[in-house]
């Protein structure tokens, strides 16, 4: 066997270093812990740093203290069953369910592969997450399992497809195919209020960052797939795929059952999707959101029923072609498959629900405490007293957002706490808003996957043990660290220039301010 490079050997070691931590569910126990005794000591001292969302100094509150232990305790369940990415796990994979035991999936990715080149596999998939965000976090159920059955149909590593997917999914999270994610309303909220610090009457367009986010989306599609192809996949060469052959994928000519399936399963999908965009035309359609100050009513707005339904259409999309294909193809004979689908789906996310109930407190507990928010202020602090010229700056707001990024997933809370002490400061210093929020995105898609803290992480350990068994937390951040480490140079680099060049950052923007 040929020598390992630095590179694979310096993974090699993340990887087994990060295998000998505790079961991930162990883990956030251990985790909550340290933060409730980390709490207890720090609420013994007072911070100078002033929180944006009280507009006073900021308070680590004491988890061991009397009050907080019997709120963790009365919360608990709600915590659990309220924890986000649970029902929208559990919701999509009971479609997901039936689409695979009736054999759907397989025979549509089969007959998908017949016709794509292999070469394009890879650049098409990390896209294809890209384009998830515009359906909030279906992404993480949906594209990152596929990708590792695409990649495995096609004689490729079935870990490399999960690692091309969550790179596109969820590294790539700030980067847009050409069409807006809900995420970037969210953003220009939160910088408009921070803007209005210094010039009230400033206004922040919702796609103010549009035209860099789908210019980076080419670029993040490029750089994954150098790394997918050349970086990651080589070396996944000795990891061996050692799962239950009967759940793995299969890349024989499909069958004339097979074709009579698929056939009838595109009919339902058009008939389907005919009557559903019959629903949403008209100004009175119910899937639109009530009337906004100008009186709009407008279908893709983070509250619309639209949006929100995001998931059940998930279930529905995938439940009724399955059940066309399967009844046609002969792999259901009754409503009975169809439960044994789900209850099949849901049998195998028996460890997955055990990691994320301790994943939820721990979320909770350390959300409570406020450890997060006064590393976030300190490091945004002592950013803005460096001084550093403008260049440097703006790349220590992104390397400032990706370690943050490390303690805190939601993108709008870190941006209410970093976006309130830089967007003022920087247009203080002639920087627009658009610039400085440019860069808080770049930093806070580029560590979502290789913290065991992003709420999808346990899930995307799952989806890997269905191929390679022994795969642990190291095993997945050994597998992303190189995507990590490039986003954050490459991508820092990629704004840089066009902000050097004075390419237009998206609707509205500018780079400069007068103050």
């Amino acid at each position: 066997m040929a020598e390992r490079n630095w590179l694979a050997r310096c993974l090699d070691a993340v990887e087994r270093v990060g295998n000998r931590l505790p079961d991930p569910a162990v883990l956030f126990l251990i985790l909550m812990v340290m933060a409730w005794v980390v709490s207890n000591v720090l609420a013994r001292f007072s911070f100078v740093e002033i929180d944006p969302r009280s507009g006073q100094p900021i308070e680590i509150r004491d988890l061991l203290a009397g009050q907080s232990l019997t709120a963790f305790m009365a919360t608990m369940v709600s915590t659990f069953t309220s924890f986000p990415p649970l029902g929208v796990v559990l919701v999509a994979m009971l479609g997901l369910g039936v689409a695979e035991h009736s054999g759907f999936i397989n025979a549509t990715l089969r007959a998908a592969m017949a016709v794509t080149p292999r070469q394009l596999l890879t650049p098409a998939l990390i896209a294809v997450g890209i384009l998830s965000h515009v359906a909030v976090d279906a992404g993480y159920v949906l594209v990152i399992p596929l990708g590792a059955v695409i990649f495995y149909a096609a004689g490729r590593h079935p870990l490399a497809g999960i690692a091309a997917a969550f790179a596109g999914v969820s590294g790539g999270f700030s980067a847009t195919m050409g069409v807006p994610s809900s995420l970037d309303p969210l953003l220009a909220g939160l910088t408009q209020t921070a803007a209005h610090l210094v010039d009230p009457s400033i206004v922040i367009n919702p796609l103010n960052n549009f035209y860099f986010t789908t210019a980076s989306a080419i670029f993040i599609v490029l750089l994954g797939w150098a790394l997918t192809d050349l970086v990651i996949e080589p070396r996944l060469r000795s990891t061996i795929v050692d799962g239950d052959p009967a759940n793995l994928p299969t890349q024989e000519p499909l069958t004339d059952a097979e074709r009579r399936g698929l056939r009838v399963a595109l009919l339902t999908v058009i008939a389907a999707v005919t009557l559903f965009a019959l629903t949403l035309m008209g100004d009175d359609t119910p899937w639109a959101a009530a009337p906004n100050a100008d009186g709009e009513r407008l279908l893709l707005a983070s509250n619309a029923p639209l949006m929100q339904s995001i998931v059940p259409i998930i279930f529905i999309g995938f439940l009724l072609p399955g059940i066309a294909y399967g009844v046609t193809a002969g792999s259901i004979k009754d409503h009975r498959d169809v439960i044994a689908g789900m209850t099949k789906a849901m049998s195998g996310m028996g460890y997955y629900i055990v990691m994320a109930f301790f994943c939820a407190q721990f979320i909770y507990a350390f959300g409570q405490s406020n450890l997060g928010a006064l590393l976030a202020l300190k490091g945004a602090n002592a950013l803005r007293e460096a001084a550093l010229p403008m260049g440097v700056t703006l790349a220590g707001i992104v390397v400032l957002t990706a370690t943050v990024n490390l303690l805190i997933g939601s993108a709008s809370a870190k941006w209410a706490l970093i976006g309130a002490i830089m967007v003022p400061m920087l247009m203080q210093l002639g920087v627009s808003p658009d610039l400085t929020q440019a860069a808080y995105r770049v930093g806070d898609s580029s560590t979502n996957i290789i913290t065991p803290l992003l709420p999808y992480f346990p899930l995307i350990v799952v989806f890997c043990r269905r191929y390679v068994q022994s795969t642990g937390i190291g095993t997945l951040v050994a597998l992303m660290l190189p995507y990590s480490i490039s986003f954050i140079v490459g991508w820092t680099g990629f704004l840089l220039l066009f902000w050097a060049l004075e390419i237009p950052l998206g609707v509205g923007a500018t780079y400069d301010y007068a103050p």
